[in-house]
């Protein structure tokens, strides 16, 4: 992102937090020290809540990648893949769609959890109902009993919500036996050519970023490093090239909470996002359908936030 940008005027000072909470606590105040202006990451929950506190003491903001809001507070911004973005713009577009009453299948694992609240949050704004929800457990013992309870569900719905990766998903979907026919409503963790080749995945609809801007950085990572990157790369070069862009455009205020927070947001590899004041971010999604071994974009991503919000 650096040489990309050209930013000669941006020193990059990279600490290893050792995976641990009490590394990136200490990798955090050795940052501090040296004089650092804004933190990029760290990647995992535990470690943001113990550096997080370090930054926001010394009044230098967080941009941190976890997907765990949580975590999340003023000064402390996650950029990363939220699965509460995903469930707004799927329901919001299954209810514009005509499906509005809907049955959940979930693993029982924090994963769920956060689907499950958000779901719940959900539907009321946009004229849908949540018939029942389901979990099973994240090993799928109890996924045939699960199944049989969420397809009788189905019965008084027009979707099931599925929320789990691409190695459970159809065992998830056979599971529900003929009410897999219904429309199936899914996540970002959805995005994965084994699934796509799955016929039985076929009319299905999830939410996650439009492809195109990740396939270009993944094209230049693999020319200039010959090899793939890591799906959160992005992530850390979305960071940096905003670091280099607000060192560039901006002067006083570079990075204060009025800059970060604007609202009409940044744009990135993966579409337009924007930071939250209490940490969050808000990232412009498209819904994209299965069909016939690939995906395709049904609904776009949106190309700015004006006039737009997450129930769109």
């Amino acid at each position: 992102a650096l040489a990309e940008f050209g930013a000669t005027n941006v020193h990059l000072i990279v600490k290893d937090d050792r995976g641990s909470a009490a590394g990136a606590r200490t990798a955090g105040q050795a940052i501090v020290q040296e004089g650092a202006e804004i933190i990029l990451g760290p990647l995992f929950s535990a470690s943001v809540a113990a550096a997080g506190p370090v930054a926001k003491q010394a009044n230098i903001p967080m941009i941190a990648f976890s997907t765990d809001i949580n975590v999340a507070t003023q000064g402390v911004y996650l950029l990363s893949f939220l699965p509460e973005s995903d469930v707004d713009r799927i329901v919001s577009y299954s209810a514009q769609a005509g499906k509005r009453s809907i049955v959940a299948l979930l693993p029982e694992n924090a994963y769920g959890s956060v689907i499950d609240a958000q779901l719940q949050s959900a539907v009321g704004a946009r004229g849908a109902r949540v018939i029942s929800i389901v979990k099973y457990a994240p090993d799928g013992k109890n996924l045939k009993d699960a199944g049989r309870r969420a397809a009788a569900a189905a019965t008084r719905a027009d979707s099931i919500m599925i929320a789990d990766g691409p190695e459970m998903t159809p065992r998830v979907v056979e599971a529900l036996g003929s009410a897999g026919s219904k429309q199936l409503l899914g996540t970002g963790l959805w995005d994965d050519q084994n699934l796509f080749r799955n016929p039985k995945m076929n009319g299905a609809w999830f939410a996650a970023p439009e492809a195109t801007g990740y396939r270009a950085f993944a094209e230049r990572y693999r020319a200039r490093y010959g090899q793939e990157p890591v799906r959160t790369a992005s992530l850390a070069y979305d960071a940096v090239s905003l670091v280099a862009a607000l060192v560039k455009t901006q002067a006083d205020g570079r990075f204060s909470v009025e800059t970060l927070t604007n609202p009409s947001g940044f744009s990135g590899v993966d579409g337009i996002f924007r930071f939250r004041r209490e940490g969050t971010s808000e990232r412009g999604l498209a819904v994209m359908e299965i069909r016939d071994g690939a995906s395709k974009v049904i609904s776009a991503s949106p190309r700015a936030f004006t006039g737009y919000a997450a129930s769109n």
